[in-house]
């Protein structure tokens, strides 16, 4: 790492430059409103072949690019570009470590809520160790908040936007003000939709159970990763609504995102999960997650872009 993280540099506007020199209108509206849509992509550093891999970097550039549609402003990068930016920022860091990065477009100028442009870009690393305290930790303690999810009819959660992120916090906040790690949410049906920020899945009876996509739940990319994982080590997983007293009988739980990649849930509500410690299914896709986002499995090295 070639700096501190206080001074760490970013690609803005097609320059990389410290983050203390990146000027955003305070006028903007992505300052005033939320208008961005934006990626974090997980990058794994493997000692043994010194190596930095971001993982599945052309898919979250897809989304990027659905969002920027879905939300209705123009993403003038192509995948290209897109690609090039992180691979630049984070060779001038030099780092050598796990990391988390930050790309973003966002509406800049004096425009309002409803304007489609100029549209600039940020790409921002930063490392693992320094993200928020619920992606650091061994296990979770979960409560349901009281808070409903967002959903296609009114601001929809497969736009990865970040005025959604509001909704994520008030959740969050509720969480911690409470005395726990995080949260799960309930859509507006009153079933089971995602944490802040990552996707549930509970195992019962051997089975794995995730909610559906139409549950209002993000197009995760992690969440299609265990799926893909489960299957081929074979265990079955089933997507179906899940109703709030599902959670507090099952035998393991655990939350999953680029930013929480995958951590086992130990409570909900005070309700003790399994042996109210990580369970072996969930370690099995642990580990086996590890392994290729590291390029320590073969079969999925497709996944894998080297930046060094």
């Amino acid at each position: 790492m070639k700096t501190d993280v206080a001074n760490r540099f970013i690609w803005y506007k097609g320059q990389i430059i410290n983050v203390n020199d990146a000027k955003v209108n305070v006028l903007s509206p992505t300052s005033q409103f939320g208008l961005n849509v934006f990626e974090g992509i997980p990058c794994y550093w493997t000692g043994e072949q010194k190596q930095l891999y971001a993982f599945r970097l052309e898919d979250h550039y897809r989304r990027l690019q659905k969002s920027a549609k879905l939300i209705q402003i123009d993403c003038k990068f192509s995948m290209s570009d897109l690609k090039k930016a992180l691979i630049d920022v984070v060779r001038a860091n030099e780092y050598d470590e796990n990391l988390s990065v930050r790309q973003t477009l966002f509406v800049d100028g004096f425009g309002s809520w409803s304007s489609d442009g100029p549209v600039e870009m940020f790409v921002a690393p930063i490392p693992r160790g320094r993200t928020s305290a619920e992606y650091n930790k061994k296990g979770l303690n979960c409560c349901v908040t009281s808070w409903r999810r967002i959903s296609d009819e009114n601001l929809s959660p497969r736009i990865k936007c970040g005025a959604n992120y509001i909704n994520s916090r008030v959740g969050q906040r509720e969480a911690i003000r409470n005395g726990y790690d995080t949260c799960i949410f309930l859509n507006e049906v009153g079933k089971v939709a995602e944490g802040p920020g990552s996707c549930f899945f509970m195992v019962k009876g051997g089975k794995i159970v995730t909610p559906c996509l139409t549950d209002s739940v993000l197009e995760s990319i992690t969440r299609d990763t265990v799926i893909k994982i489960a299957r081929n080590i074979g265990l079955e997983v089933e997507k179906r609504t899940i109703d709030r007293t599902e959670l507090y009988l099952a035998d393991e739980a655990f939350l999953c995102g680029s930013a929480m990649e995958i951590t086992p849930i130990y409570a909900i509500d005070h309700y003790s999960i399994g042996t109210n410690k990580l369970g072996e299914i969930t370690q099995s896709i642990r580990l086996e997650y590890f392994k290729i986002v590291r390029g320590m499995n073969e079969k999925y090295i497709e996944w894998l872009t080297p930046i060094y």
